[in-house]
């Protein structure tokens, strides 16, 4: 059980917010093979604050994928103040402060992982989301804009803080912004951080491809719980093996390439249902890249359905990989 709040969750892990990525329909595949808690993509504070915005369908919460979370992104106290209130009206059951993004066009504007550089920044706007919300509410970090010794001080300050309030939860990708996603994840900076402060829910992310990684860090580091991000791009299977192997059980045998295809097509009809059609196959590629690691011929079934101009091209394609329709 990992307890985020006032939700409770029967395995210690969950999807991650991923921006470009994490639509329903990503979130709805991942539920669907265990995650018992998934994220829409990172959403900029003042747009959801836009009345406008939150009517569309796209940006709100579907009935069949409770419990959900919201992760914001901005640097304003009140704006995210107000965004998290305004996602929790419209059925949000959990917010994410974005404190972690290395993405170049968010530092340029002082979000994401900028704010490390501004630890009483960050401890504000948790303070002023805290007040607006009466739902769990976490805050993605990383360990530091780079690895000086000041930003490790500002990184320790925030999470004491945080801790000295209770928060539900932190999230921490332990690499610093700079290094992006580059070189190795220090997850024995984690054990350190969780044995720093017990009493705080401690949640691991970064380079948690396979579940057995997965399951021995959890074990090795007493970390609360995990956070699957890059992990679960095209590849599902990883909820359903992580929760085998953390009940004692083998991890499953890869899905054959009939199941692998049966997947594929079931996840191009979800977006298809998103998207126009013509979008959704230019869409669907980017999770392609990682299924057709799982096939024998990877390179020569990734360069045909990645080549398909249009639906009939693809359902072709995954035809003749994967023998279904």
């Amino acid at each position: 059980m990992l307890k985020l709040g006032n939700i409770g969750l029967e395995v210690p892990f969950f999807q991650a917010p991923l921006s470009g990525y994490s639509d329903y329909a990503m979130r709805k595949l991942g539920l669907s093979f265990g995650a018992p808690l998934t994220f829409a993509g990172v959403m900029l504070a003042k747009s959801a604050t836009h009345p406008k915005v939150l009517r569309k369908p796209f940006f709100r919460p579907r009935d069949d994928e409770h419990p959900i979370g919201a992760q914001i992104l901005g640097n304003d106290p009140l704006v995210m103040a107000a965004a998290a209130k305004e996602l929790v009206a419209v059925g949000y059951d959990l917010i994410d402060l974005n404190f972690a993004c290395p993405a170049p066009k968010v530092l340029r504007r002082r979000r994401g992982g900028w704010l490390l550089r501004e630890p009483e920044r960050i401890i504000e706007i948790y303070s002023r989301v805290r007040d607006a919300v009466s739902c769990p509410v976490l805050m993605k970090l990383r360990t530091g804009f780079n690895s000086s010794g000041a930003e490790r001080d500002n990184f320790y300050r925030i999470v004491s803080v945080a801790s000295e309030e209770n928060i539900d939860a932190v999230v921490v990708h332990p690499r610093t912004v700079v290094q992006k996603f580059t070189g190795q994840a220090d997850w024995e900076l984690l054990a350190e951080l969780k044995q720093q402060f017990p009493q705080t829910t401690i949640i691991g992310s970064g380079d948690l491809f396979d579940a057995q990684t997965g399951a021995d860090l959890l074990k090795t580091t007493g970390v609360d719980g995990l956070l699957i991000a890059r992990g679960a791009v095209g590849n599902p299977w990883i909820f359903r093996d992580l929760r085998a192997v953390l009940a004692g059980k083998p991890i499953p045998e890869r899905p054959g390439i009939e199941e692998q295809g049966r997947t594929i097509l079931e996840h191009f009809e979800l977006v298809a249902g998103i998207y126009k059609l013509q979008k959704a196959v230019r869409f669907i590629r980017k999770f392609l890249v990682n299924y057709c690691k799982l096939h024998p011929k990877r390179k020569e079934a990734q360069k045909t359905l990645l080549a398909a101009g249009n639906k009939k091209e693809l359902l072709a394609g995954i035809k003749h990989w994967y023998g279904v329709s």
